[in-house]
């Protein structure tokens, strides 16, 4: 399972820095449909984590999990090993505002503390132990998009 993980991230990544080289010319000549723009990012961010973790080792339950509190939405929940692990997903296309693990402010991270209290009270196994993981996904011009994963990246 291992090397389909790796090819199809490969092939992912592949495609986004076509897609990026287009983006950016586009980007210069129009600007309209900005935040559809903004939301194709994010899930394609979504997508090559998903990809990442996976290739890493990780085998993911749960994507885009709301709870049904409306606490906050879950953006990936799986397992790393015998560890439970929420991940957050934080995807940038430029410096301006710093690195995409910047973004998770303190309201965010209650949120999705609430989320994960709530998903572990509806689990019939109970986990060894838990954290929460944020996967970084950046568009770099001369690399193309580089994902990286802080593991417990913050606590309740």
């Amino acid at each position: 399972m291992d090397w389909v993980a790796h090819l199809v991230y490969a092939v992912l990544l592949r495609r986004e820095r076509r897609r990026a080289g287009l983006a950016s010319r586009d980007l210069q000549n129009h600007r309209a449909g900005e935040k559809a723009r903004h939301l194709q990012v994010g899930a394609r961010g979504e997508t090559l984590a998903y990809w990442y973790l996976r290739h890493a080792g990780y085998s993911i339950v749960a994507r885009n999990r709301r709870p049904q509190s409306r606490s906050g939405e879950l953006d990936m929940v799986g397992w790393d090993g015998p560890v439970l692990v929420f991940v957050e997903v934080k995807t940038r296309t430029g410096e301006e505002a710093g690195p995409p693990e910047m973004a998770l402010g303190r309201d965010q991270q209650r949120r999705i503390v609430r989320g994960a209290r709530e998903y572990m009270r509806r689990l019939k196994r109970k986990p060894a132990g838990y954290r929460f993981d944020i996967a970084s996904v950046f568009w770099d011009p001369e690399l193309g998009y580089r994902v990286r994963v802080i593991k417990d990246a913050f606590r309740e």
